[in-house]
């Protein structure tokens, strides 16, 4: 579970329907939550066992992954991670990750592989923010910017899975990131080809030598 996930779990009544056994604040969407996740891919889910998913990996906005794919694990009743059943096979999502460092007392049983804690080296998707996104092509949407609390699937207008790479990787602000949510995909990709073009101008003229 990510690290913000574990300082804001209280032990409070929660009246937005999260289990009891698992209490904890929203803690953002996804362009408050991303920047203290390990790993920031877009992917598909190719299979579903117990309490994880795995995930072959379309692309890397963050972070570096050695693999094609990659094992997430989910809710066990107590991890304040993502529910088992969230995730539909063959569903693209972007999601911000949490790599698995160390194994907790019990917390991976042989016996049970298929439902535990998680394994050392995989993943884990807290629910305690905006850490997933939906996809459809080149397309996202969700919880990006500022939805309501709790709301995995507030309205949005879908905006190109790019630009929310230019913005996990620092190129592009949350203030653009916002007003690309207002705007169809199709002035999108222009505002996106043209900032893509100035990028490609300011580097040739600094390659340029002064004559």
């Amino acid at each position: 579970m990510p690290r913000i996930a574990l300082l804001l779990c209280l032990l409070l009544v929660n009246p937005t329907g999260v289990q009891a056994e698992c209490e904890c604040l929203w803690a953002g969407p996804f362009s408050k939550v991303q920047v203290d996740t390990d790993l920031v891919v877009s992917a598909t889910v190719s299979t579903m066992k117990g309490n994880s998913i795995d995930l072959d990996i379309d692309r890397v906005l963050r972070g570096k992954v050695y693999t094609e794919s990659i094992r997430v694990w989910l809710d066990t009743g107590d991890t304040c991670r993502a529910e088992p059943g969230t995730f539909e096979m063959n569903s693209q999502w972007v999601m911000a990750l949490q790599r698995i460092d160390e194994l907790i007392p019990g917390g991976f049983d042989p016996r049970t592989p298929n439902f535990s804690y998680g394994r050392v080296g995989d993943y884990s998707l807290s629910r305690c923010g905006g850490y997933w996104l939906s996809q459809s092509e080149n397309l996202v949407s969700g919880n990006l910017v500022g939805g309501a609390r709790w709301d995995m699937a507030p309205k949005m207008s879908p905006i190109l899975i790019d630009l929310v790479e230019g913005f996990v990787n620092g190129t592009i602000d949350e203030a653009t990131l916002k007003e690309a949510g207002k705007n169809n995909p199709a002035l999108q990709q222009l505002i996106l080809d043209t900032r893509i073009h100035l990028r490609q101008q300011r580097a040739l003229q600094d390659a340029t030598p002064d004559s």
